[in-house]
């Protein structure tokens, strides 16, 4: 059984585009994650998907039920927690965890203790004295003391540390193999990576793709930085070079020491191949952000390479076997 089903689903405010027409199916004890960037329409697919808001046409169920004519059954078996909680400012945590698991009319006392032990949380201070991370443990607690079918979590690591971001991973982890689906937003492609078996990406409230993790990782290009001189210019996969410093010519009249940014799609033993003949002084290999692994989906048939002369005039020079970076 699918846990979640959205058919052609689009909600629009006015003029304004939310999300246009979407196609997704989450299937019932999956760990999925939903990126995008800010503004791509990842908060709206999920407000709507629980009735927060009502969609402009199409559909969606969640666990076979309807998530207009069945709002209240959809929210009985789900955890949500959004990307800014807001709660009570005078109340004390163990008042609000006890007034959230009161309102599910469940008895959550086993449960919310561990949880609040595994990521540190201190019941007994007020809402109104907790850092933005603390308030930000009290949604998790809220979302997952009693144990929903469906976890659908909006950018949830934001004001967590990397040690809470760790637990937090481990405690979906747990659920996850437990028997729960998960459905994760986030715009931080690691989180997504290392944790979701599928994942969806949106882009102005359209998804651009869905396939497994690994397959929309093996898709992805890699964002490098590199300081020195190499000859790139004939290996194929390089793109969307950026000059991050400008170079000084040396006395041959050709850069040195110029650092540049460049995607790279290709094979990365042959990359290195180059890299290593070449006079590199430092170098970084990272994951691109997420607007480039948008611009490798949308622009797969946009074969045009952009030269390095379109972005800096002076910093293309031609010398043996290519040209130096």
């Amino acid at each position: 059984m699918e846990a979640i089903k959205i058919k052609k689903l689009t909600k629009r405010y006015g003029k304004f585009r939310g999300i246009d027409k979407l196609d997704l199916t989450v299937n019932k004890g999956e760990f999925f994650g939903f990126i995008g960037p800010n503004g791509a329409g990842k908060s709206t697919t999920i407000r709507t998907l629980l009735g927060l808001i009502s969609p402009t046409s199409g559909g969606a169920e969640i666990l076979g039920m309807d998530i207009v004519k069945n709002k209240e059954k959809i929210l009985a078996k789900t955890g949500y927690l959004p990307s800014e909680a807001i709660f009570y400012p005078e109340m004390r945590v163990k008042e609000l965890l006890k007034f959230s698991a009161d309102l599910r009319r469940k008895n959550c006392k086993k449960e919310t203790a561990r949880l609040c032990e595994r990521l540190q949380l201190d019941t007994s201070r007020k809402i109104s004295e907790l850092s933005f991370g603390n308030r930000k443990k009290v949604g998790i607690v809220c979302a997952l003391q009693h144990d929903p079918e469906i976890i659908i979590l909006d950018e949830p690591t934001s004001g967590l540390d990397p040690l809470m971001q760790k637990e937090f991973f481990s405690i979906l982890r747990e659920k996850n193999q437990a028997g729960a689906t998960i459905f994760m937003s986030s715009h931080i492609l690691s989180e997504i990576q290392n944790n979701c078996t599928r994942a969806a990406i949106i882009r102005e409230g359209r998804i651009i793709a869905c396939d497994t993790v690994e397959a929309l990782s093996r898709s992805s290009a890699r964002r490098v930085v590199l300081r020195g001189a190499a000859n790139l210019w004939e290996l194929p996969g390089v793109r969307d070079i950026q000059v991050i410093e400008p170079f000084a010519d040396d006395k041959n009249g050709l850069p040195n020491e110029n650092t540049v940014s460049f995607l790279y799609s290709g094979d990365m033993k042959e990359l290195l191949k180059i890299l290593t003949e070449g006079e590199v002084q430092d170098l970084s290999i990272t994951e691109p952000d997420l607007e480039e692994i948008f611009m490798h989906y949308y622009e797969e048939d946009q074969k045009e390479d952009i030269g390095y002369d379109s972005i800096h005039p002076l910093s293309r020079r031609r010398s043996e076997g290519g040209y130096r970076l």
